[in-house]
């Protein structure tokens, strides 16, 4: 995770591409000129490294942010950040941001008109323990129109975040939720020609962690390198 280049050497075909034309904003931020490769220093491998001090409490739950609780299903979402070994990564930044349930995140740009949640932001973070977990509570994020193409939705979807030791190590990716109808549909979603790294996307629906009466829980680990590395989107490298 220290070295931001190795998705580059991940299978040909599990990676989404810069420039995929299906997804029509790609067009425009795909470079078209080679990368120029800056030196590594001492100090962009070594640190900075996060600490707990940056985690507030209630970083991890997004439920528990404001005066009330949100509206919608309430799950937990929970994995592991590993190597290319299958051993953990400790003291990864785990960063999520996500609609809410009704399709709409709060940001200025987003202009669907499903309501704003007072009770739900939308964003969280964590680190992971010494075993590599992660977990966050938050809502079933809702599907969304995106203008990308006639009658575009974008599937429920979780954006996922994660740093390293060092700031330039940030890695951008997406979790889906099983059986969705819209995945098929999705450019971004397919953009990933691998069907198989297509599916690592996706979580899936863990019945021994949900709590009867109150939320269903889904799992999801991230594989950072190697033949079952986890799809990253080529524009947050």
């Amino acid at each position: 995770m220290n070295d931001p280049s190795m998705v580059e050497l991940a299978v040909p075909g599990t990676q989404p591409d810069f420039h995929f034309p299906p997804y029509v904003s790609s067009i425009a931020r795909s470079p078209r000129m080679p990368l120029v490769r800056l030196q590594k220093t001492h100090m962009k491998l070594t640190g900075p490294v996060f600490g707990n001090e940056l985690i507030r409490e209630h970083d991890n739950d997004l439920t528990a942010q404001h005066n009330g609780e949100p509206i919608g299903e309430r799950i937990l979402v929970h994995g592991r950040v590993l190597d290319e070994d299958g051993k953990p990564v400790r003291s990864a930044l785990v960063e999520v941001w996500q609609a809410n349930a009704g399709g709409r995140y709060r940001h200025m740009v987003d202009t669907y008109d499903a309501p704003l949640d007072p009770n739900f932001s939308g964003g969280g973070r964590m680190l992971t323990d010494d075993q590599g977990r992660y977990w966050f509570k938050t809502v079933k994020p809702g599907p969304y129109p995106w203008r990308n193409h006639h009658n575009a939705w974008r599937p429920a979807h979780i954006h996922f975040s994660l740093f390293g030791a060092g700031i330039l190590s940030r890695l951008v990716t997406q979790m889906y939720f099983p059986g969705d109808p819209l995945q098929p549909l999705d450019p971004i979603f397919n953009s990933i020609p691998d069907e198989r790294a297509r599916e690592r996307l996706v979580s899936r629906l863990d019945m021994d962690r949900s709590e009867p009466n109150y939320m269903l829980a889904y799992e999801w680990d991230v594989v950072l390198r190697g033949r079952t590395d986890t799809p990253f989107e080529e524009g947050h490298r």
